[in-house]
């Protein structure tokens, strides 16, 4: 026994100082890994999970920052040093020397078609936002500001763009178009203000669907200037890849649209300065949307401001007509539709206070309840013209602040809770970065010398009159005969057919629902 004592001695010893050694291990790994993690992120190898995604930091899905070494070197080649005055810029998707040009290695093609009258503060902002989550090609049909030469030339020199402008050769074609003989659009007609602007986007929706047919174009989708995309849903943030994932057999995609809830009435650039939203009444459940109605609405006429029926997405196809602002139809067919859950269109509704009197200057109706029903669509609109109309600037803002801003912290808070509001950082970190990495004053810059290059050329040419009373010849629709015979081709049909009604601007569910959604 007296000679097992030391073996056993030894053998306890030996198994403490493994015991020993296992929890130094244990107690220094953890350790190790957590320096070696600090040490990574110190010098930019990992990114801070919460810094990330917060509103302050300008890397999204698709926006990468690349290497300083990098960008020093493009700086240099671009000869854009002074211009980008940037050595550190996001990359994007479907980037390509700054124009975002690219061409046929891209589907589904989709294409973007307006009417519109804004300058390039919001003009910009919309198109390369776009061009971002995988928009290739816009047929802007433009008026007032947007037809001056500081402004056109600059978007005629952007890859993908189309300006159409409103001659006189343009109206003529669009009074021979078969709309005027048929009864789906007939009840807007012959009407000042949102009735008659109504129509003109309808039949540049449907001059837009022949050039989308030659371009090659998979689907088409009507917007406003002030409406963004927002593809979620999708497993990156591309609406290229939102419809690449939709079945076949599908015609039509509608977007439920959101509304902007501005919570300042200084706002000067919408699409970087506005990230609160107000959910669509079809991605509410049913009982949260009711029940917190009356505090959503906040003395308003509806739950949103303006419209509610969102916007949609067609496939290019024969027989495809527009069927309002709003949506598509086909004259052969009822189109199969689906409508996503979580996609929406944004729409930056009233953000600044300066749209008040902007609105009410593109519209000579009399501000009186019954005067103002012949020119607007919606309740909040004819409110609006009104207090635009009769009211002092002191008591335009006073209203503005009351109907329009989301002062209440605490309102909003609770309705955040609920789901009624939604804060949505996409759109605003997409364009602070582009315009941070100077590619809307690139573009300005680049489009200069073709103005000054174009303001001397009319002078010497032979359609100088033309250009100088705002006809650019090159940029004219209906010049080319295939395209004529092409509409032709797309819209024949029997005149006796008979077509439901267009679509027009909707509010959502108001109170007036809230019995028969409980009975």
């Amino acid at each position: 026994m007296a000679g097992s004592r030391p073996s056993s001695v030894s053998s306890q010893s030996s198994s403490q100082a493994f015991t020993s050694r296992l929890l130094l291990l244990l107690t220094l790994l953890p350790l190790t890994l957590a320096a070696f993690a600090f040490v990574l992120q110190w010098r930019g190898g990992l990114t801070d999970p919460v810094s990330r995604w917060s509103p302050d930091h300008h890397e999204f899905p698709g926006m990468e920052a690349t290497t300083s070494s990098t960008s020093s070197s493009r700086t240099k080649d671009s000869g854009c040093t002074d211009l980008l005055g940037r050595s550190h810029y996001p990359s994007f998707p479907y980037y390509r020397n700054w124009k975002f040009d690219f061409g046929s290695d891209l589907k589904p093609k989709i294409c973007i078609t307006t009417s519109t009258s804004a300058g390039l503060d919001q003009t910009l902002p919309w198109i390369f936002y776009h061009k971002v989550i995988g928009v290739s090609s816009f047929f802007l049909f433009v008026e007032g500001k947007a037809t001056s030469p500081n402004v056109s030339k600059v978007l005629e020199t952007i890859p993908g763009v189309k300006v159409i402008y409103r001659t006189r050769e343009l109206e003529e074609q669009q009074a021979r178009s078969r709309i005027w003989n048929e009864t789906w659009l007939a009840s807007f007609f012959y009407k000042p203000c949102n009735y008659e602007l109504f129509v003109k986007q309808s039949l540049n929706m449907e001059m837009a669907i022949v050039m989308a047919r030659e371009a090659g174009m998979d689907w088409i989708i009507h917007l406003d200037t002030d409406e963004l995309i927002h593809p979620a849903g999708a497993h990156e943030y591309s609406l290229r890849q939102l419809l690449s994932d939709v079945p076949g057999n599908v015609d039509m995609v509608i977007f439920p649209n959101y509304e902007s809830s501005v919570e300042r009435d200084d706002v000067k650039e919408p699409f970087s300065e506005v990230s609160l939203f107000k959910k669509n009444y079809d991605h509410l459940p049913k009982d949260v949307y009711f029940g917190n109605y009356k505090e959503a609405t906040r003395g308003n006429p509806n739950y949103f401001l303006t419209y509610g029926n969102g916007k949609s997405a067609a496939r290019i196809q024969d027989h495809l007509r527009p069927n309002g602002a709003h949506r598509w139809h086909n004259y052969m067919k009822t189109p199969n539709e689906i409508k996503l859950d979580e996609a929406a269109v944004l729409h930056y509704t009233y953000p600044k206070f300066s749209d008040l009197t902007s609105r009410r200057d593109r519209c000579g109706c009399k501000p009186t309840k019954d005067d103002v029903k012949r020119c607007f669509m919606l309740e909040f609109d004819r409110a609006a013209f009104i207090i635009a109309s009769t009211a002092t600037e002191e008591e335009m803002l006073h209203w503005y602040r009351e109907r329009v801003v989301w002062t209440d912290k605490s309102l909003n808070i609770k309705l955040m809770r609920k789901g009624i509001l939604t804060r949505i950082y996409a759109p605003m970190v997409i364009v602070q970065g582009l315009r941070e990495s100077g590619v809307f004053s690139n573009v300005i810059a680049m489009s200069q010398t073709n103005l000054t290059e174009f303001l001397s050329s009319v002078e010497n040419s032979d359609s100088s009159k033309a250009a100088k009373s705002g006809v650019i010849s090159s940029r004219k629709i209906g010049q080319n005969g295939q395209s004529q015979v092409t509409a032709r081709r797309v819209l024949q049909i029997s005149n006796n057919a008979s077509f439901p009604s267009a679509v027009p601007p909707e509010s959502p569910p108001g109170h007036e629902d809230i019995q028969v959604e409980i009975c």
